[in-house]
């Protein structure tokens, strides 16, 4: 997930723009990297036909059904979030066909959205679709702007009124229930400017009772996610809310592997081993210390076998997700190359363990 926007919440909203002249210029981007197409003219709907050979899509040749060397009993997801220009139902097909055991189902406007019309059917038919394919799923609930279309992640826990942001956990935990979901995803939100530190605290905490108590009525597990730039931001703040609400068995904990490396104090190995016995959902992508970018593998600064080593080392067993919010633009290809690059860094994990 991406770090909240700190625009005061209190303030007018912003007339939009009606006479800036539209941008006739090409279309750029600031992703780079492997699965990143070349730069090229913008695409339009009159377009010519494409004369160039769209980029190959690396395949992984390990055997479907079958778990590579060395990847010891690991289950590699995808983010939705990361196929915003999919349909879900071609996403779904689609990372089923590149060889993922999973899916981090990011309930949002393009994917599975909760309060558009005919949510039971709509959730039946992917539960059809995700045990026909033989897809886990979790639910994660960062979708930026479907509650506030002018506030990214708004409202949240910590706000005046945070019942929309209630009503969306809810619908998810009922989702989630439905498409037996692994695990439900949320985190804490940042507090607006002026919000005291301690009304904060009590209210993260209120907010996260709540939760515990609509889990234990759906009968779901809730993996709560300490997110930089937001109230609860690192292990240490996970422990410390889990404390203070009696360390209820249904929260649980969910880890971005990347986040580690922005901004823990202790190697990334140390936190996963830190984090086991809690750990019920796991992100991963890389990333460079102290800068919380989403970045595709090979292009941060974190090395993988250990981090995968001592992911295996607790035992966990739930997915561990691809979480490359900012990619859908090459989808196909970086979910692929993705793949290839954790089932290689797992196959070497034993070797970096010894």
């Amino acid at each position: 997930m991406t770090a909240p926007d700190r625009t005061p919440r209190t303030t007018a909203r912003p007339t939009p723009p009606s006479t800036t002249p539209p941008r006739t210029g090409p279309a750029t981007s600031r992703a780079s990297g492997p699965g990143t197409p070349p730069p090229g003219p913008a695409a339009s709907c009159t377009s010519e036909p494409r004369t160039t050979a769209p980029r190959p899509i690396p395949r992984d040749r390990t055997a479907p059904g079958t778990t590579p060397p060395g990847a010891a009993g690991l289950r590699f997801g995808y983010g939705t979030n990361g196929f915003a220009g999919h349909r879900l139902a071609d996403a779904l097909s689609l990372l089923s066909d590149l060889g993922y055991q999973g899916v981090a189902l990011t309930l949002d406007h393009c994917h599975l959205d909760p309060f558009a019309p005919g949510l039971p059917q709509r959730v039946a038919s992917t539960a059809r679709q995700l045990e026909r394919l033989g897809l886990a799923v979790v639910i994660e609930t960062g979708a930026r702007y479907l509650l506030d279309p002018w506030y990214k992640h708004a409202p949240t826990l910590l706000d005046d009124d945070p019942r929309r942001r209630k009503e969306y956990l809810a619908l998810a935990m009922r989702v989630g229930a439905d498409l037996g979901a692994e695990a439900v995803s949320f985190w804490s939100g940042a507090p607006a400017p002026g919000l005291s530190p301690v009304t904060a605290r009590q209210r993260l905490l209120d907010g996260c009772g709540w939760a515990v108590e609509e889990a234990e009525r759906h009968g779901v597990v809730l993996g709560f996610e300490p997110e930089p730039g937001m109230l609860a931001d690192t292990l240490d703040s996970y422990f410390e809310l889990s404390a203070g609400l009696g360390d209820p068995p249904r929260f649980g904990l969910t880890l971005d592997i990347g986040h580690c490396r922005c901004l823990e104090p202790l190697p990334v190995p140390e936190c996963v081993r830190r984090a086991g016995p809690r750990l019920v959902n796991v992100q991963i992508e890389d990333m460079r210390q102290g800068v919380h970018e989403h970045l595709e593998f090979g292009t941060g600064d974190i090395d993988f076998p250990p981090v995968l080593a001592a992911l295996a080392e607790t035992g966990y067993s739930g997915l561990t997700s691809v979480e490359l919010p900012r990619h859908s633009h090459a989808a196909p290809v970086t979910a692929a190359a993705s793949l290839v690059f954790l089932r290689e860094a797992a196959a070497r994990a034993p070797q970096e363990a010894r």
